[in-house]
Order: C-alpha cells, then sequence, then structure tokens
C-alpha cells in the first residue's frame, strides 16, 4: 500500500515529462504573464497603499488588525489575519511592500529565480489583501492569489532555469491551473443563468452592461450604440461560452485549441470595453494551457526552433509544419526515436531505468538518487508536502465547483474554511446580475456651504464631456469601491464618510486618491458626498454637444460634514430619508 502510495504521489507531484504534448513553453509564457500582472497589482497600490491602509488612511491596517487581536489572541491571528503588517504597518513599511513587490515581479518577468520570486509576490499580496478589508473584497484578488499559489508549485527550481525542460511541470500543477480557468467561467456561468437574474434567460443583460459596469471605456459607449440584437447576441454567446464551450478543455486537442481562440477574442473585447483591472488579463493567460509545447513551437522563430524543440523532446518531422497546428494528435511532429517511457517508471530505482530511457526527467531521478540519504529523505517529505497542499487545495476548489452546481449536496466544509483566509480556493460568480442604473458618487467641498466645488476624480466618469479611458490592468481601490458603495447606502460603506472627514483636514494621503485639490490654499469648511445618475449619451447627442455622458443630480449620499470650532466636526444636513441619532 505505501508503494502504490508512494508511486501515486510522485505520479501527481513530481515533474512531468517533456514532449509533444508537454506544458514548458505553456509554463513559461504563462509565468511571464503572471509576473506582468502581479507588477501591475504592486505598482496600483504603490499611488494608493497609504491612503487605503496607511496610518491616515480610510481603514487603518494598524487599528484593524489591533481589533482582530482581540477576537483572536495569539497565534492563531497569523492564520486568520495572515499578513506582514502584523509587525508593522506604518507608512515605510507599506511602501516597501509595494516597491518590494514591483521588484520581485520584475525578475519574475526576466526568470530570476522564479520559485523565490513567486513566493515573494504570493506573500506581499495576501500580507496586503489580508489587511485590506473592504478595499480587497474583489474576485480578481482571490484569482491573482489562486494562480500565484499554484505557480509556486509549477515553476522549476533554480537561479537561471531557462524554459525548464529539466523539470517540466507536474501533472497536478497544471491540472489545477486548468481547473482554475474552467471554474472561474464555468461558475460565473452558473451564477448567471440559473442565479435568478432574469436578463441572463431572455438575453437582455447586455442591453445596459457597458454603460453601467464599474469603469467604462470610450469603446464600451460606441459598443452601446450597436442594436439590440447585437447585444442580444452577445449575452448569448457569453453564457454558451461559460456554460458550454469552457467544458472543450477536457476534449480532445483540436477541441482545445478551437477553445482557446474563442475564449481568447472573448476576454480581448471585455479588456477593451471594460476596465476590470488585471482580472481578464489573468484569465486570458489562464486560457495558455490549452495549448501544447507541440502548437507553441510553431510560433517560436525558426533560428531558435529546431534548438527549443531538441530541448522540448519535440523535432520538426518532414511535413509541412503549419498546415497541421491543429490536428487532433501531434501533427508534423516526433518525439526521439526511443519510445516514451510510462511516467510511472521515471521513479523507480536505478537499475530499472532502461539505457533506452532518453527523458531528461529519468537522468535527473537517477541524479536525484546518488545524494545523501537525508537529502533523499528531505526531498521525498517536501514532494508528499506539496502532494498533500496541492490535494487540499484540489478538494477546495472542487466544493466550490460542486455547490455552484448543487448547494445542497453535503460536503465536509472545515477543510475549506480553514483554508479560506489565504485565499488561494473561491467560489466564482462574475455578473451573475446586472446592474440596470449608474450611480456615481461625487465629493463636494464648500467654504461657505453655498458654493460647491466637486474633487476631480482621476478614473471614474464625472464630467460628461470627458470620454471614459482605458487603463486597466491598472486598479484605482478607492474609485472602484465607490462604484460598489452607489449600490448600496452610507451606512454599509463607512469609508464614504470617512473621505469626507479627512477631505475637511485636507489629508494627503486621500487626496491622493483625486486628481487635485481645488482646496489646496486652505480646507474647505463643508464637505458632502452627492449622488448622481448617470446614462451614455447616444450618437446624435454626441456628435452635436461632445458629451459622452448625460448626468442628474439625485441628492445627497451621505451625511454633508462640517468643521466647528474646536476642531470638531459636525453633520450640517442628512440624506433625504435618513434618520439622525438623538
Amino acid at each position: 500500500m505505501s508503494a502504490f502510495a508512494e508511486r501515486a504521489v510522485r505520479w501527481w507531484a513530481a515533474p512531468g515529462v517533456a514532449g509533444p504534448d508537454g506544458r514548458v513553453l505553456s509554463r513559461w509564457l504563462f509565468l511571464r504573464a503572471v509576473g506582468a500582472i502581479y507588477f501591475s497589482a504592486f505598482y496600483s497600490l504603490v499611488f494608493q497603499i497609504r491612503g487605503l491602509l496607511g496610518p491616515n488612511g480610510l481603514l487603518p491596517a494598524g487599528s484593524y488588525l489591533e481589533e482582530v487581536a482581540k477576537v483572536m489572541p495569539g497565534a492563531v491571528r497569523f492564520w486568520y489575519a495572515p499578513t506582514l503588517l502584523w509587525f508593522s504597518s506604518g507608512p515605510h513599511t507599506l511602501a516597501a511592500l509595494c516597491w518590494l513587490g514591483m521588484i520581485g515581479s520584475l525578475l519574475l518577468i526576466l526568470n530570476c529565480w522564479p520559485r523565490a520570486m513567486l513566493a515573494i509576490g504570493f506573500l506581499l499580496f495576501l500580507s496586503f489583501v489580508a489587511a485590506a478589508q473592504d478595499f480587497s473584497g474583489y474576485q480578481s484578488d482571490g484569482m491573482l492569489l489562486a494562480a500565484g499559489f499554484l505557480c509556486l508549485f509549477l515553476a522549476p527550481r533554480g537561479l537561471r532555469p531557462g524554459l525548464g525542460e529539466r523539470e517540466p511541470p507536474s501533472r497536478a500543477a497544471s491540472f489545477l491551473l486548468q481547473l482554475l480557468w474552467f471554474s472561474i467561467y464555468f461558475e460565473s456561468g452558473i451564477a448567471k443563468y440559473f442565479g435568478g437574474d432574469p436578463s441572463w434567460r431572455d438575453f437582455s443583460a447586455m442591453n445596459e452592461y457597458y454603460q453601467n459596469g464599474p469603469l467604462p471605456t470610450w469603446i464600451g459607449w460606441y459598443a452601446a450604440q450597436l442594436p439590440r440584437r447585437f447585444q442580444e447576441a452577445t449575452a448569448f454567446l457569453t453564457v454558451a461560452t461559460e456554460l458550454v464551450v469552457v467544458a472543450m478543455v477536457f476534449l480532445p486537442r483540436i477541441f482545445r485549441i478551437v477553445c482557446f481562440f474563442f475564449v481568447t477574442l472573448l476576454q480581448a473585447a471585455i479588456i477593451l470595453t471594460a476596465n476590470y483591472a488585471f482580472l481578464n488579463y489573468l484569465v486570458l493567460a489562464l486560457g495558455i494551457f490549452l495549448l501544447d509545447d507541440a502548437f507553441l513551437l510553431g510560433f517560436v522563430p525558426r533560428r531558435w526552433r529546431q534548438t527549443v524543440g531538441g530541448k522540448l523532446n519535440v523535432r520538426l518531422s518532414q511535413r509541412p509544419w503549419r498546415k497541421n497546428w491543429f490536428s487532433l494528435r501531434r501533427p508534423a511532429i516526433k518525439t526521439s526515436e526511443a519510445p516514451e517511457p510510462d511516467p510511472l517508471s521515471l521513479f523507480a530505482p536505478p537499475e530499472r531505468v532502461g539505457e533506452e530511457t532518453r527523458s531528461v526527467l529519468a537522468a535527473n531521478v537517477v541524479e536525484a538518487d546518488r545524494r545523501p540519504l537525508w537529502r533523499q529523505a528531505g526531498a521525498a517529505a517536501a514532494l508528499w508536502l506539496e502532494a498533500l497542499a496541492l490535494a487540499w487545495v484540489l478538494y477546495a476548489t472542487l466544493f466550490f465547483l460542486v455547490r455552484q452546481i448543487s448547494p445542497e449536496l453535503p460536503l465536509p466544509a472545515k477543510p475549506v474554511t480553514a483554508l479560506e483566509p489565504f485565499r488561494v480556493a473561491n467560489s466564482y460568480g462574475l455578473f451573475g446580475r446586472m446592474t440596470w442604473a449608474r450611480y456615481e458618487i461625487e465629493f463636494q467641498g464648500s467654504p461657505d456651504g453655498v458654493t460647491w466645488t466637486a474633487y476631480p476624480f482621476r478614473y471614474k466618469p464625472q464630467a460628461p464631456g470627458e470620454a471614459p479611458g482605458i487603463y486597466a490592468p491598472y486598479q484605482p481601490r478607492f474609485e472602484w469601491n465607490l462604484w460598489f458603495a452607489s449600490l448600496g447606502g452610507w451606512r454599509e460603506n463607512p469609508f464614504v464618510v470617512r473621505t469626507e472627514q479627512e477631505l475637511l483636514e485636507n489629508n494627503a494621503d486621500v487626496l491622493g486618491f483625486f486628481r487635485s485639490n481645488p482646496f489646496h490654499d486652505a480646507p474647505p469648511a463643508e464637505v458632502r458626498a452627492v449622488v448622481w445618475q448617470y446614462w451614455f449619451t447616444d450618437r446624435e447627442t454626441k456628435k452635436s454637444t461632445g458629451a459622452w455622458w448625460r448626468r442628474e443630480f439625485l441628492g445627497l449620499y451621505a451625511p454633508a460634514l462640517a468643521r466647528i470650532p474646536g476642531g470638531k466636526i459636525a453633520v450640517t444636513e442628512w440624506p433625504a430619508g435618513a434618520v439622525p441619532p438623538p
């Protein structure tokens, strides 16, 4: 039984075999993409983290962690709030978190010590997410942590591993990344079609989508002008893709390749018409595992193709290469003359490895067996820990997937709950319910309570004549959260009132969220948060006025605040319907 368990663990978690069906090139490309996505996430935080989590920020991390420590004293708090900010949450620590994250991301892109750089990126981003409270509740954050964690087991070892052909991706890491990709799509499709929003079943969900999403683009304005039939067809294609097309990941090669091109075009369209930070870029990058090395080798420059193919244990045949990319099997490619060994046999003792086995991986295993016993024992223990960790993630991922399909199915939830603080397995349901109106919160200041001046945002819609931009994967978390806050009340979003308070003090960290400070000479006497409703203009209106938006003032969103003698802050006006405290 133990021998079988050992062979099963090695089959599951040990490096795989290079060849036409391998994912060595896929891994190399994906890790470069993960590095770029990590960089975009940390780069975005450089300009925001002090205003978000700093001592003078909207939701100070230090205060939050003090409250956590009261509820969870002792070492257990490090599990349920896994963040380095326990040791320090001052401005310099927050800045160091971002800069170290960017440096590690660049080194990952350059393929320098990828496992270490992935560990740094995961730990630092988790440290932010675990302490960011309302500013880290996005599904994109969970996706990046899940993918980043799996990459720790996917990446090759070494300081400069090159393609890492001597250590191909394990079955576990490759499969879990494909399962993550599938879960994102399929769970979102379930949430759309079976989630209770009838607009996805009558295919009207896209009618108002482009103008009501969190942060539209100018291309989205043009997409919104297209006929209703087009919007209905887009809704149908979205649901069909998420529920049916993505299942091609489990079908033979030709279907996976077709699926890759289909979903890539879909993600490109979403990126152009909406700003969802790095979410779509990550989903787009995950799709690379639909392609095998035999396919990707065709995109390698001709002068390097033979060399790269030799490293991957793949050679060109005499038949034309490009004509056979979509073959069901491995067209135009053959492996080395020796037959490909049984994967399990690669981990047999050295005397059982035949001379005909030319796999580089088999040679590595033979070499590994010459190490001292204590090193072999350490490597075996590490492999078992890796197998158990990935099995844990597999169970949690399948738990969420099964629960999305059959919520009442009795499954043990404790392993999933214990893993939840690390966000490495998550439930997904993107746009399960559509928003049918666009509300925008705007902060205004006044020196006298009569004349009001708006604080100009950097990214979100505000001035009707200003075109919405394209800036993803950059993520303006403050402005993003204001969109979510506009769908609810100010009591459920206390950071809005906190922003008003900090604007009364001309807090430089909070003012960094805005394009400029209209009260740079002296703080305003009063600040209020108002709400507008926005609509895209039509072609005729834009042609005649140049306006991209039209808007209507709806009134106060939150209590208006003013400074009074003694440095205190008082409420000068309550939103309509709000009941002032006694």
